[in-house]
């Protein structure tokens, strides 16, 4: 029977955190098909972490960090692309000392290096609220089918907020006639312009309906998030954006979305999917049915838990370095991607990292599998660093790992 420290490094292998990384960032979305997103940055740092060629770059680009003297507080330089592939417990010799970048404006260029701000650049990554009515980013031409799936029930879900900030059909309407005279054409927005435009329409009388009007647009699939220029991200409108969607049956659509899931963040089981997607019982019954046959199935505490038939090798070729140090964003889908996060964070120290239970997820230290710690930035320019503070204690090889991952963290990227 496979144990739940197993469970914790099957599932590092299959996010793709350990192991061979995925050539481009449009493939690494697709792998996970959907990864949370309301911190931006964070889901950045998020994709880049999984992607080949911005690790590839990285660790010809930037030393590795010094091992010296770290107490229960880790500090260090905070820099380059991506995470070096090191295992724990390795000795370092330099100093990285990289100064934080300025954030990118998006082009054709970016898009040729496999990167996120291409992929997000040329349309081939959106985000939006595709389920648990939570941004997340998502390979665009599967949105549609996604939305087709969990939007009636999430927009018939919202009806009270909607009331309560008196917003009806009409408004939705004449807020949509809004948004397509000024995008229809390849237009796009920020959301401050966005906002000042339906103020000026006479739409934003009362607080938060800008957001509520924006969700609701994005559920019916007329906007999506597309391109970051100037560091912030542009509304356009999802049909010119992503002219050519997948177009799938229910019950194709309902067995993608599980066989993608398992593969891509297997082991789980049913109510880890269940919860992930806020499908209900009979559609991921419906789903596993299609999905089934192409997946392994182990047990681990008498629960039946699918995964990709190749997770376990691939386990068994990088299970060294499954067992080093990795650094994560808060949102990052190892937490983000189950219900059940026992096998990965201790639920001793699951208050740690969500603060008072206010949603917030705090970014992560992870050692030999488990979480023993959180990380956070700290100054500016060339004297910005990532301090880590463990659970208890780290010791001496975790610290040594912590400054390496800390050089080459992902440079923030995106509105901070």
């Amino acid at each position: 029977m496979t144990t739940g420290k197993d469970l914790s490094f099957l599932r590092l292998v299959a996010q793709r955190l350990v192991g061979p990384g995925l050539p481009t960032a449009t493939e690494v979305v697709r792998h996970l098909t959907c990864m949370q997103a309301q911190d931006l940055p964070g889901a950045l740092a998020s994709v880049m972490l999984r992607t080949t060629a911005t690790e590839d770059a990285a660790t010809t680009a930037t030393a590795a960090a010094d091992g010296g003297a770290i107490t229960s507080t880790a500090a260090v330089a905070d820099g380059g692309a991506a995470a070096v592939a090191a295992a724990d417990g390795v000795t370092a010799t330099t100093t990285a000392t990289a100064a934080d970048t300025t954030t990118p404006i998006a082009s054709d260029a970016d898009a040729a290096d496999g990167g996120i701000v291409g992929a997000l650049a040329v349309g081939e990554v959106v985000r939006s609220w595709p389920m648990r009515g939570t941004l997340h980013l998502v390979p665009a031409e599967d949105l549609g089918w996604m939305l087709s799936l969990t939007s009636e029930r999430l927009i018939a879900g919202a009806a009270r907020r909607r009331q309560q900030l008196g917003i009806d059909e009409p408004m939705l309407h004449r807020a949509a006639e809004v948004v397509q005279e000024a995008l229809r054409g390849g237009g796009s927005l920020s959301r401050t312009e966005l906002m000042a435009l339906w103020e000026r329409a006479g739409l934003l009388e009362a607080g938060q309906r800008g957001y509520h009007l924006l969700w609701n647009l994005s559920q019916r699939g007329l906007t999506c998030f597309g391109p970051l220029v100037g560091g912030e991200q542009r509304i356009v409108l999802l049909d010119e954006w992503v002219p050519r969607p997948r177009a799938l049956e229910r019950d194709e659509a309902l067995g993608e979305w599980a066989l993608r899931y398992f593969r891509g963040h297997g082991p789980a089981t049913r109510k880890d999917f269940m919860w992930w997607t806020k499908l209900t019982g009979k559609e991921v019954t419906a789903a596993l049915a299609v999905a089934r046959p192409q997946l392994e199935v182990i047990d681990v505490d008498g629960a039946d838990h699918f995964l990709d038939p190749a997770t376990p090798q691939l386990l068994e070729e990088n299970r060294r370095a499954a067992r080093g140090v990795l650094l994560l964003p808060g949102f990052d889908e190892l937490i983000l991607g189950y219900q059940d996060r026992s096998a990965t964070l201790p639920a001793e120290h699951a208050d740690r990292i969500v603060p008072g239970g206010n949603g917030m997820f705090r970014p992560t230290v992870v050692a030999g599998g488990r979480v023993v710690g959180t990380w956070r930035r700290t100054g500016s320019g060339t004297r910005r660093r990532i301090e880590a503070e463990p659970f208890t204690t780290f010791t001496q090889a975790v610290e040594r790992a912590v400054a390496r991952r800390a050089g080459t963290f992902p440079a923030p990227v995106g509105p901070s």
